[in-house]
């Protein structure tokens, strides 16, 4: 497995070691000890599957209190992931980093907890994994606009495809500090 740190500390692309051949292909996609030996130590209580067409953008999510971390991959198709860090008192707060994922890279993302989490479908369909190391707690979930000029994130579409609830999320700067993650060191 390697680890590909990005400019957000603790978000990271991991890219399994893939076994091949004309039969097809097997990989670990989690594995408790190697991901604890590379300085992440989940414990995931909740895993998710969703699939979405060409052009929907799901995001910015995130929830506090009871924040989850989440590890992401695509099974089928290709997304443009995002996540941003939005814990008050990060160096890197309001920043974000971006990684295709697709069933052909067979990358994971670490999303970890205080980070807020989207994704946008650029191939005809994407079915979408994610564990969770927290419960969905619907008392706590929270987001961002997509679209937050402040962030400066340059998604694939000018015009996705959102649901309501994304659609009205506020911007980063109109979030109540107290409906924000905290930093800590």
């Amino acid at each position: 497995m390697k680890v590909i740190q990005t400019h957000l500390p603790g978000a990271v692309v991991i890219e399994p070691q893939v076994f091949g051949d004309a039969r097809g292909f097997f990989y670990e996609s989690y594995n408790e000890t190697k991901y604890r030996e590379a300085g992440m130590a989940c414990h995931f209580v909740q895993s998710n599957v969703s699939r979405s067409a060409r052009g929907v953008l799901r995001g910015l999510h995130y929830q506090w209190p009871n924040p989850q971390g989440k590890l992401v991959s695509v099974l089928e198709g290709e997304v443009y992931d995002v996540v941003v860090d939005i814990r008050r008192g990060s160096p890197t707060f309001g920043q974000s980093a971006e990684v295709m994922l697709t069933s052909e890279n067979k990358r994971h993302f670490w999303i970890p907890e205080g980070f807020a989490h989207g994704f946008c479908v650029v191939s005809e369909f994407a079915t979408f994994a994610y564990q969770c190391t927290a419960l969905y707690d619907p008392k706590a979930d929270a987001g961002i606009r997509w679209n937050d000029a402040a962030l400066g994130i340059d998604w694939p579409v000018a015009e996705p495809l959102l649901s309501d609830k994304d659609g009205k999320a506020p911007l980063l700067a109109e979030v109540p500090v107290e409906r924000l993650p905290v930093f800590t060191a």
